[in-house]
């Protein structure tokens, strides 16, 4: 592989605000008996809810590969490698380490609450419960009620994204494709349980002149 020479770091930084519920499960290790179900995850110190960045970058790269017809037959992630696959380059190729395609362009950091340290972390956090309904009858499931924390909607997240521009990218195609990723998510949704109305955020950007010009 060719050497390369990174050039600058564009970043991307502002405000996730949860439109709806939002739920990125956590640990069940440290719920007490009488808890809720399936927790979120929640930071070690302060117990502030927060958004993994593994998280966030997996559902841009899910999303941006849907939109460019880039998912396996198996809908396992782009692994091509090959030097014009933007979600490649970008995100890296999954379990590819025979390309020359150079490191991931994509740094994306955990998103912590925006919040005075002085709240009560359980003020942004609901139950919500739902049950199964038995599709002969119509009815609720016996025993199938389940109980699942979520983030409550209003709660926003500093989140903060670097991109890596080396000499011979195309820094317009790259950050534009950021952009409609993050576009992506907000006509889709985030974390867990889509389709029954959780995970509707929407991103408000601090701008830098680089992100400007180029989208």
């Amino acid at each position: 592989m060719a050497s390369l020479k990174m050039i600058k770091h564009v970043p991307i930084a502002g405000t996730l605000e949860c439109l709806t519920g939002l739920r990125i499960g956590g640990t069940k290790d440290d719920i007490e008996i009488g808890g809720v179900d399936n927790p979120v995850i929640r930071h070690l110190r302060t117990r502030f809810p927060y958004i993994p960045g593994s998280s966030l970058k997996g559902k841009m790269r899910s999303s941006l590969e849907y939109a460019l017809g880039k998912v396996g037959s198996r809908g396992e992630p782009c692994g091509c490698g090959l030097a014009g696959c933007l979600v490649c380059i970008i995100f890296g190729p999954h379990r590819n380490t025979r390309h020359s395609l150079g490191p991931t362009r994509i740094l994306v950091r955990d998103a912590m609450m925006s919040v005075d340290g002085n709240e009560d972390p359980e003020r942004w956090i609901e139950v919500k419960s739902e049950t199964a309904i038995d599709r002969s009858t119509g009815i609720a499931g016996n025993g199938s009620l389940r109980q699942n924390e979520r983030v409550v909607s209003g709660a926003k997240f500093a989140f903060d994204i670097s991109m890596r521009i080396f000499e011979d990218d195309d820094e317009g195609t790259l950050l534009g494709s950021v952009r409609q990723a993050l576009t992506l998510i907000e006509q889709d949704y985030l974390g867990a349980s889509g389709s029954r109305g959780y995970g509707k955020v929407k991103f408000s950007f601090i701008e830098p002149a680089a992100w400007r010009e180029q989208t």
